[in-house]
């Protein structure tokens, strides 16, 4: 199937948007659970390691959104 020039540039568009959304909802993330976990530290320091646990995690959002976008634009044929 022939990708044309606008169907290209939709498809550029959708990547991006991927990636936005999932930059947002990582961001979202780090901001609920990185106050959670200093607000827990404050009151007792030895679950540091599992407050950095907590931290890591939203990380695999950006991942996989960025995994996605690559899938999107594998699709753009030049």
């Amino acid at each position: 199937m022939a990708i044309f020039e606008g169907e290209a540039a939709t498809i550029a568009m959708a990547a991006a948007a991927v990636i936005g959304m999932a930059a947002l909802a990582t961001a979202w993330a780090e901001k609920e659970i990185g106050s959670a976990a200093v607000g827990a530290m404050a009151e007792n320091d030895k679950i540091f390691g599992k407050a950095l646990i907590l931290m890591v995690i939203p990380e695999t959002i950006i991942i996989f959104g960025f995994l996605i976008a690559l899938l999107i634009v594998g699709k753009i044929v030049v």
